[in-house]
């Protein structure tokens, strides 16, 4: 599976993020993070934002520079394929090469400086207690790799998001990458959601790659109330804060 670099300003796109969502002192999980720059420029703006990706277990000094270089080797594949994306976002195949370069690099720099701010961890069973988050964004993992992701990791992985998380999840896109076409299972998906008390709906946003492929699902998670699993972060009540590593930022003033 692909790590990606993907800047600030593609991920205020793909998860049609408004100025109230990316609010001071919002929290805010990017799962998976990869490479992305969201985590830094979203802090630099008051964002209380983490992000948690199994790379950052064993590639995590070296992931960005490795990111790099593998966007470099890339370039040429963009241009001689440029014809079966769209380009309305990133313009040209040099622009989209620059600009997920910058985003690794900015990567690099800020995970160097704020260690606690990546944390090791992967779906569908992440380090975080029950509604540590205000929003949770997920990208190019969850129906991106529906031809390898079952249903059944589909669903644990999307409970799991929605325990996290206090308001909503949003995930982009639901097109499986190497079909072009939405994920079969998501109607059943969001059925059984449904009937778990985590309503959702699919709606248009202004990014689009791959033709057609620009919708985002988008999980409302106020009242859904997991049930508590053994051994999960926070379940126990006399060490709190055990195993989550970052839970006492996300405690205060809830």
């Amino acid at each position: 599976m692909l790590v990606s670099a993907r800047s600030f300003d593609e991920y205020r796109a793909m998860f049609a993020l408004t100025d109230g969502d990316l609010a001071p002192g919002r929290r805010i999980l990017d799962c998976p993070g990869g490479a992305a720059a969201f985590t830094a420029e979203a802090g630099r703006r008051g964002v209380d934002a983490v992000a948690v990706d199994r790379e950052y277990a064993h590639h995590r000094e070296d992931l960005g520079a490795l990111v790099e270089r593998e966007t470099r080797h890339k370039r040429d594949q963009l241009v001689e394929n440029a014809s079966d994306f769209v380009w309305t976002w990133h313009g040209d195949p040099d622009s989209l090469t620059r600009l997920r370069i910058d985003s690794a690099r900015d990567f690099r720099a800020d995970i160097a400086a704020r260690p606690d701010r990546y944390v090791a961890g992967s779906l569908p069973e992440l380090p975080f207690a029950d509604d540590s988050f205000d929003l949770v964004l997920s990208s190019h993992l969850l129906f991106s790799y529906g031809n390898r992701l079952d249903g059944d990791f589909h669903l644990a992985a999307l409970l799991e998001l929605a325990r996290i998380a206090r308001r909503e999840v949003r995930l982009f896109p639901v097109m499986v990458y190497d079909t072009g076409v939405r994920y079969g299972e998501l109607d059943g998906l969001r059925h059984h959601l449904d009937a778990l008390g985590i309503p959702s709906h699919v709606e248009r946003v202004d990014y689009e790659f791959q033709p057609g492929d620009n919708e985002l699902l988008v999980l409302s998670c106020a009242d859904y109330r997991p049930l508590a699993r053994a051994g999960a972060p926070g379940a126990d009540a006399s060490v709190p804060g055990a195993a989550d590593p970052v839970r006492w930022r996300h405690r205060e003033n809830s």
